[in-house]
């Protein structure tokens, strides 16, 4: 069993639609970072970052992984699944999930706070991290020419990258041009794993429950 502590964010969504594929047995703790509960005491014993998601391997002694990326690694280690055996195939997709973390989920996260939650505006300062979300956007358009995925087979770079471009509209980029990224996200987002990744955890319904949905938990 995987107890996963995530939010509804990006990254919160890389961890829950690898364990959805992977169809492995998890339990969803859901954090909520408005009140910070990522700053606890006991979740810092399992996270010392404060950030999440966070999984914490029952069947492996309480083995705890943290940042997004490294659990899409265990993961997919653990399963031997989402990743290929060979060394150039994993280097391939190592290349583009470590794209993600270093570029678009950096970018594209400071392009949503400038837009969407900065108290003044700031307009250079959202131009620069647009445009370079954008070019990002660009590179995994020339990626996918011709590619279902971005590394052949369907793997971990996709989810990784995918729950990042999947919210494009939130930080306003124009992807208008980028058919074959947009391709790649109509494709992806018709995965019904993935759909079912990014309702966890279940949102907040008005008087402050969580509603339960069916991938809180899965046998």
């Amino acid at each position: 069993m995987i107890d996963l502590y995530t939010a509804p964010t990006p990254n919160g969504f890389k961890a829950s639609i690898a364990l959805e594929e992977l169809a492995l047995p998890y339990a969803v703790h859901a954090l909520r970072l408005g009140d910070g509960d990522q700053k606890k005491p006991e979740y810092l014993r399992i996270n010392p970052n404060g950030r999440i998601p966070t999984s914490v391997d029952r069947d492996e002694g309480d083995f705890a992984v943290f940042e997004s990326g490294a659990i899409l690694i265990y993961l997919a280690e653990k399963t031997g699944r989402l990743i290929p055996a060979d060394v150039k195939g994993r280097s391939e997709v190592m290349q583009w999930l470590m794209f993600q973390m270093g570029g678009v989920g950096p970018m594209q996260g400071q392009a949503n706070v400038f837009v969407r939650y900065f108290d003044v505006e700031l307009p250079a300062v959202i131009a620069r991290y647009q445009n370079e979300t954008r070019r990002l956007f660009e590179v995994l358009d020339g990626r996918l020419a011709g590619r279902d995925y971005l590394c052949g087979d369907y793997s971990i770079a996709d989810i990784a990258n995918w729950a990042w471009v999947r919210s494009y509209k939130w930080a306003r980029i124009d992807v208008s041009d980028l058919d074959n990224l947009m391709a790649w996200n109509d494709r992806m987002a018709a995965r019904p794993a993935c759909q079912r990744g990014v309702s966890v955890p279940p949102r907040e319904t008005a008087d402050g429950t969580i509603k339960m949905a069916r991938s809180m938990l899965r046998r």
